[in-house]
């Protein structure tokens, strides 16, 4: 595998944190990282990476893939990529995409692994999610820990709703700051995550999520008073309707006691009484 430290070195680049770039340069975590896909038998015919930075990682997922896609929006780096993998590249196993991860068109990828630019991780994360291939994503740590956390707990919020409703989510490793050049500010924390179907079922994805959001807007108040004060959110046209239909006990609780199951059916529940503005 090739060093990461004379990948920088031949890059002829500095990661900079005012444009979000840290290299992630511990071999040891590198060579883990794709093996928390081999962990689940994912397949590995076409593997996606975004932010390649100076090909650290993507050294590392040419060894477990048949073909890979790097996408990275430096365009030094970009090129740079194309330069030191042109070998994988001629032999048809690399694809380097210039452009940002949330503009490009990506392929029909088998699985991701990913140290995601931490000031759009969640944008990119949400774009991912919804194809339903198994991930493997660097993120904050504070961010990682709310994406994994259970109802009840002071990290649980729309964050863990919305990531869950789309796959098993697990935190695999935490990252020092010293494994990346230069240190982040923070701690960071790996993720996988293997998509499943929920447990529950609604017949608006959309509504459900926007529906979660609105609720967690008002986590301190009850989910009465909740769903009263977040219609212009929710889209809600009769959100008294929706409050005189549900359930008292749940009523009671906070957004942060609410399984996501007990969001779809509640949010089922306000689209049969009360339905949208938009409709």
């Amino acid at each position: 595998m090739r060093d990461p430290d004379a990948l920088i070195a031949r890059a002829g680049v500095r990661g900079d944190p005012d444009r979000d770039q840290h290299f992630l340069v511990d071999d040891r975590v590198l060579d883990r990282l794709p093996t928390y896909l081999e962990e689940i038998d994912a397949e590995t015919n076409h593997l996606l990476e975004i932010g390649g930075g100076t090909g650290a990682l993507t050294d590392r997922l040419l060894d477990l893939g048949d073909e890979v896609t790097v996408v990275e929006r430096d365009p030094d780096l970009a090129a740079f990529l194309r330069e030191e993998f042109v070998d994988a590249i001629d032999d048809g196993r690399l694809t380097v995409i210039e452009g940002d991860a949330l503009e490009a068109d990506l392929p029909e990828f088998t699985a991701s692994v990913s140290n995601l630019p931490y000031g759009v991780s969640s944008e990119i994360a949400f774009r991912l999610l919804p194809e339903g291939r198994p991930l493997v994503l660097m993120f904050q740590q504070e961010f990682a820990e709310r994406m994994v956390a259970d109802p009840g707990t002071s990290e649980y919020g729309r964050l863990s709703v919305s990531t869950q409703h789309y796959a098993d989510v697990e935190l695999v490793e935490t990252v020092p700051k010293e494994a990346f050049s230069p240190p982040p500010a923070v701690e960071s924390a790996v993720i996988r995550a293997v998509p499943r179907d929920p447990e529950y079922e609604v017949e608006d994805e959309d509504f459900f999520l926007r529906f979660v959001k609105a609720l967690f807007t008002q986590r301190r108040k009850t989910i009465r008073n909740g769903i009263r004060n977040t219609a212009h959110i929710s889209g809600l046209t009769d959100p008294d309707a929706v409050v005189d239909a549900a359930d008292e006990d749940l009523l009671r609780k906070r957004a942060d006691a609410m399984a996501p199951a007990e969001f779809a059916a509640l949010a089922e529940l306000a689209l049969e009484v009360s339905g949208l503005e938009d409709d």
